[in-house]
């Protein structure tokens, strides 16, 4: 079997091997491709990998001879799976790795929303503490979680990691999500989005981006939360309508917002966030520990194996 692999550098930027790839067929690896160069670089291939690569209904119909599309990744919209469906070609994902760091991620964020580590450790190597009156200083307010609420919209592996945290670090939980179960009922409880929004203290995002999650994050709901309020992003940016969360962290309705993820990847020079001085970004990077991403490859090859004996799994377009 010919693979391909369109675009493998956020995945693998060299730190990892190919190798389970190239024992199941002739491997060609490149770390980066453009839209036009897709249908050229996959020429004969019959197993497409990508990550974020669009596979669109063009390329199903010029490459007849794809059997296999293997995502590299949770999120599969990037290919129309329903063209690949009628051409017969199961899109397979990865539909779990990431969940501890993702969540180690959250409280990253959210710690640094808390003390501003990095900012405090610059003033000190600027001299800020060597010429300071006092033994110690602070140049934002600090602050425990202990006691606080954590709101969790998405409830699942990822949101049920984080609930699991804040409880270790003393914060009551609150969790809100359409599919309740038990294991989420020993760690958190589960409430209405509009009890959430307006008990919580800080709310954290885990729900997939479907069209009824999109935007769930907007004015009118903004309004409905605690004034100073913390808001944490690590799943999908257009849960977030970034104008509103803007004009709500400018009137300090919000009093900070950490957003590992936003509308647009790689962020747009004139994103309404990075104007805001209350607003951490990071570039979409709560997935991607070298422990997460291995297992994210050994999962890809294990999924190929499968297609190939003739059982596939993790397939989203049965």
């Amino acid at each position: 079997m010919k693979i391909v692999v369109l675009d493998g550098y956020t995945e693998n930027p060299g730190d990892l091997g190919w190798d389970g790839f190239e024992k199941l067929g002739e491997l060609t690896v490149y770390d980066r491709t453009a839209r036009e160069d897709v249908i050229g670089r996959i020429g004969d291939a019959q197993a497409v990998i990508v990550n974020k690569t669009p596979l669109g209904r063009e390329v199903f119909e010029a490459c007849p001879q794809i059997k296999y599309v293997g995502v590299l990744a949770t999120g599969y919209n990037v290919v129309d799976i329903q063209a690949a469906r009628e051409h017969g070609i199961p899109v397979c994902n990865i539909p779990t790795y990431g969940t501890t760091a993702v969540a180690q991620m959250t409280f990253a964020l959210l710690l640094e929303v808390c003390h501003h580590v990095a900012e405090h450790s610059d003033a000190v190597k600027r001299g800020e503490w060597s010429g300071n009156a006092d033994w110690c200083f602070w140049k934002y307010p600090l602050m425990e979680l202990a006691g606080k609420t954590m709101g969790i919209i998405g409830f699942g592996r990822i949101g049920q990691a984080v609930g699991k945290l804040a409880k270790a670090f003393g914060m009551r939980v609150l969790a809100y999500d359409s599919l309740e179960n038990d294991a989420g009922k020993e760690i958190a409880t589960y409430v209405s989005l509009d009890e959430l929004l307006g008990a919580s203290d800080v709310i954290s995002l885990h729900c997939p981006l479907f069209p009824e999650t999109e935007g769930i994050i907007r004015k009118e709901n903004i309004d409905k939360m605690k004034d100073g309020v913390i808001l944490i992003n690590t799943s999908r940016g257009p849960l977030i309508r970034e104008e509103d969360l803007a004009r709500a962290l400018r009137e300090k309705k919000v009093y900070a917002a950490a957003c590992d993820v936003v509308s647009t990847e790689p962020i747009r020079p004139d994103n309404p966030l990075l104007g805001c001085y209350n607003s951490i970004l990071t570039p979409h990077i709560a997935w991607a520990p070298k422990e997460s991403r291995q297992r994210l490859m050994d999962v890809a090859v294990s999924n190929l194996e499968a297609f190939m004996e003739g059982s596939p799994v993790n397939v989203v377009n049965k």
